[in-house]
């Protein structure tokens, strides 16, 4: 049976630290970083995301401000929103909840947020020193898995990492840390072919596709590191991820549980971005 990496208890370790951190920046700035969240619609699953972060914020003292805007609200409306935060002094933190109503132009919104208050990372200039590797932030689950790895004592270095998935938002960027710690690194997706042949070759096998329990232990190398970043419902309708738990974590050496495992550290890093954001904007300032 493989180690199992606690996302929870990994978050709430982190969260600790930045909750201490925020008290030491309040006492020598006299205000709290200052994180605001825009959510355009009805979207559910958006709304619980959206209540978990404003918690969050008030958990390690953070400044929390909503805004929940129609599902009518105009390209201009919204825009003029952005703008008005991005010169807002007691905020330091945008965060603008994807998916967006269809009527509004999802890579518009993002290059207009400041890329100082990008926390999410999804801004071209944030992409492109991600890129360099000379970065402020970093894209808020991916900076969570590399957390994970490393109080989980995982060696990165010298090690072939597999990630399944291409997505902006998790592929992509994991890729690109993974490489600057020093890992081989192979993007699989859609398009792959021999899937099973290049998966098992990894020594960390990353999974991002949103396909539920889609890998299954003949695709694991016995003893690989596997992280779970699916969030998926099977067929009895239960919470699971892209790997099929059961079988896998047989083999696997390490590997992160759904729920419990990737989800828990995303927010966490979400409220990193933010002190960041705000210490680098006190600097600044002075």
């Amino acid at each position: 049976m493989s180690n199992i990496i606690d996302g929870k208890a990994v978050s709430a370790l982190e969260r600790a630290k930045i909750k201490s951190e925020t008290e030491l920046f309040i006492k020598e700035n006299g205000y709290a970083p200052g994180l605001a969240v825009v959510i355009v619609g009805d979207d559910s699953a958006s709304k619980v995301y959206v209540k978990n972060k404003h918690n969050a914020c008030l958990e390690v003292g953070f400044l929390s401000r909503v805004y929940e805007l129609t599902e009518s609200t105009t390209e201009r409306e919204l825009l003029s929103l952005i703008d008005a935060l991005n010169s807002d002094s007691e905020i330091h933190g945008i965060l603008v909840q994807l998916p967006l109503p269809r009527h509004l132009d999802e890579k518009k919104v993002i290059a207009r947020i400041d890329p100082d208050k990008d926390v999410d990372a999804f801004h071209v200039q944030n992409v492109g020193k991600i890129v360099l590797g000379d970065y402020d932030f970093l894209p808020c689950t991916p900076a969570g898995i590399m957390v994970l790895l490393r109080e989980s004592n995982i060696e990165i270095a010298g090690k072939e990492c597999v990630i399944v998935g291409r997505s902006n938002i998790v592929g992509k960027p994991m890729a690109l840390l993974m490489l600057h710690a020093n890992a081989t690194v192979t993007i699989c997706h859609s398009k792959t072919q021999n899937l099973k042949e290049v998966t098992k070759r990894a020594d960390i096998l990353i999974v991002a596709i949103g396909k539920a329990k889609f890998v299954t232990s003949d695709m694991v190398k016995e003893g690989a590191v596997v992280i779970d970043v699916g969030m998926d419902r099977d067929e009895n309708g239960k919470l699971c991820g892209d790997v099929d738990f059961e079988s896998v974590s047989k083999i696997a050496s390490a590997i992160t549980p759904v729920p419990g495992g990737v989800g828990p550290m995303t927010i966490t890093m979400l409220l990193q971005n933010t002190l960041t954001a705000a210490k680098k904007a006190a600097l600044a300032s002075k």
